[in-house]
């Protein structure tokens, strides 16, 4: 393999990277986490927002904040790198269910990304949302309150992810 095939490899793994880290810090609803992902002059398009990283974080958290978990998954990613530049189509399906409400959310589709390296990293310089299709459900809790046992993920820093080693 070729050195210039191994370092196209490394970006496509750090720029995989961005989505995943990303994707954890809507889960967690971990801010800075979040806010890590995109370089400070980055711009954001998520229908009717827009706005740069610290708003469209904020955005998030304040949103997001009104359901009781949220799982993000991560689909098929297409890369196209050319040097400190990229640009990416990321699938994703996110759960919600919400808090207070008893209703469970689905949402389905894609980010169409820009990527710049920046001082040897890669960070997000523009992601726009594209909602392929949603569905909306009643709650069916009737698997936890069965299964009392359940180690349950939680929406902050006490999440088993953050200490492994207990686990």
């Amino acid at each position: 393999m070729s050195e210039q095939e191994v370092a196209r490899l490394i970006d496509e793994s750090n720029l995989r990277a961005l989505s995943a880290t990303y994707m954890r810090g809507l889960d967690r609803l971990d801010s800075k986490l979040l806010r890590a992902v995109f370089a400070d002059s980055a711009t954001t398009h998520y229908g009717a927002f827009t706005g740069a990283p610290d708003e469209m974080v904020a955005m998030a958290m304040n949103a997001l904040g009104a359901y009781r978990t949220t799982q993000h998954f991560l689909g098929q990613i297409h890369l196209s790198i050319d040097g400190d530049a990229a640009t990416g189509e990321v699938y994703f399906q996110a759960f919600h269910q919400h808090a207070t409400e008893n209703f469970d959310r689905f949402i389905c589709g894609r980010y169409i990304d820009r990527y710049a390296r920046l001082d040897g990293s890669w960070f997000i310089t523009h992601r726009t949302e594209v909602v392929d299709w949603t569905r909306t459900e009643p709650t069916a809790e009737n698997y936890f309150t069965s299964r009392p046992q359940t180690v349950r993920g939680t929406r902050d820093r006490s999440d088993l992810s953050y200490r492994p080693h207990e686990a």
